[in-house]
C-alpha cells in the first residue's frame, strides 16, 4: 500500500460525466476521502499544451489529498487543434468541474464554500482563468444548459504548478520554436499579431486585480524549467498578485524542471514529495 493511503481512508470513483459541451462528454475521475466530512475539495487540471493530456496525471495527488482529508476531482477537457480552439471553451469546461462538485457537495460530503483549483502547466493557465477570470463576460455562463449551470463558480484557492499566465509570452515562445505548430495558436483561435486582446483576455496576469483578491495562491516552479520561461510566467504573476493584494505563496523546486508534477509523491528525492506538505500546510490554512 503506498504511504499517503495509510493516512485516512477514502474511495476514487472514477469516470464520473460532470457535463456534455457542444456534443462532448466529459469525465473526471474523483479521489473522496471516508469520515465526518465534510471534506474541502480540488478540482484538478492537467496538463499538455492544450493539446493533450490525460487525468490520470493525479493519479497520485488524488490518492495523497485524499488520504489527508481532501477531495481531488481530476478532469478531462476539451483539447485545440489546427481547426478547433478551445479558448474560452476549455476553461467553460473547468467551471462546470466547479460547478459540478457544489452541485453534488451534500450527496459526496464536501463543503460546497471550500473549493480550489489545482493546475498543472497548460492547466495552470485553464485553473487560473477559472478561479480568477470566471466571472469575465467572455468565459462566464458559456453553457446555461448544464445541469449545475446555476451554482456558483467562486473558489477559494487556487495552486498553481509550473503555470502559464501570460499567453502572449508563450506565443511568442512557441513561436520562435515551432512556428508550423504553436499550440498556444490553436488554443487561442489565432495568432497573436491578429488579436492581442483575445490574448489579454486568455492570461491568468491580467484578472490579478483588487476585485479578485480574496482567492488564496499558491505557485511552484522548478528552476531548471526548461519549457515555460519562469521569470515571464510565474514570477511576474506573482508579482501582480501582491501588488493586488493577494495572499499568495510558493515553493521554488532547486534544479526541477518542467513536467515532473505527475511523478510519485513517495519517490525519493520527488519533487512532487518536496511540493506535497508545503501545499497541504497551504490549503489547511487558506481552503
Amino acid at each position: 500500500m503506498n504511504p499517503a493511503e495509510k493516512t485516512g481512508d477514502f474511495e476514487t470513483r472514477p469516470n464520473l460525466t460532470y457535463c456534455t459541451h457542444d456534443s462532448v462528454a466529459l469525465a473526471g475521475d474523483l479521489y473522496l476521502p471516508k469520515g465526518a466530512g465534510p471534506f474541502p475539495a480540488l478540482v484538478g487540471v492537467h496538463g499538455g499544451g492544450w493539446v493533450q493530456g490525460v487525468r490520470g496525471q493525479f493519479q497520485h495527488w488524488g490518492r495523497y489529498f485524499a488520504a489527508r482529508g481532501t477531495a481531488l476531482f481530476a478532469i478531462s477537457y476539451r483539447f485545440a487543434t489546427a481547426k478547433q480552439k478551445t479558448f474560452p471553451h476549455a476553461v467553460q469546461d473547468v467551471l462546470a468541474a466547479i460547478q459540478y462538485v457544489r452541485g453534488n457537495a451534500k450527496s459526496l460530503n464536501l463543503a460546497p464554500d471550500r473549493i480550489g483549483v489545482f493546475g498543472h502547466s497548460a492547466g495552470g493557465n485553464l485553473g487560473a482563468l477559472a478561479a480568477l477570470g470566471g466571472r469575465s463576460l467572455l468565459i462566464a455562463n458559456g453553457y446555461p444548459q448544464d445541469q449545475f449551470a446555476k451554482e456558483s463558480t467562486e473558489v477559494k484557492v487556487f495552486a498553481g504548478v509550473y503555470g502559464v499566465y501570460d499567453v502572449a509570452q508563450m506565443w511568442q515562445k512557441y513561436n520562435a520554436q515551432s512556428p508550423l505548430q504553436n499550440n498556444i495558436g490553436w488554443f487561442m483561435g489565432a495568432p497573436l499579431p491578429e488579436n492581442r486582446q483575445l490574448y489579454f483576455d486568455g492570461s491568468p496576469i491580467n484578472y490579478a486585480t483588487v476585485t479578485n483578491n480574496k482567492i488564496a495562491v499558491h505557485l511552484s516552479v522548478g528552476t531548471e524549467d526548461d519549457l515555460v520561461d519562469r521569470g515571464a510566467q510565474t514570477d511576474a504573476f506573482l508579482l501582480a498578485l501582491k501588488q493586488a493584494g493577494f495572499f499568495v505563496r510558493t515553493t521554488i523546486l532547486q534544479g526541477a524542471p518542467h513536467y515532473w508534477g505527475s511523478d510519485p509523491i513517495d519517490e525519493p528525492g520527488s519533487f512532487s514529495g518536496f511540493l506535497a506538505p508545503r501545499l497541504m500546510r497551504f490549503l489547511a490554512e487558506k481552503l
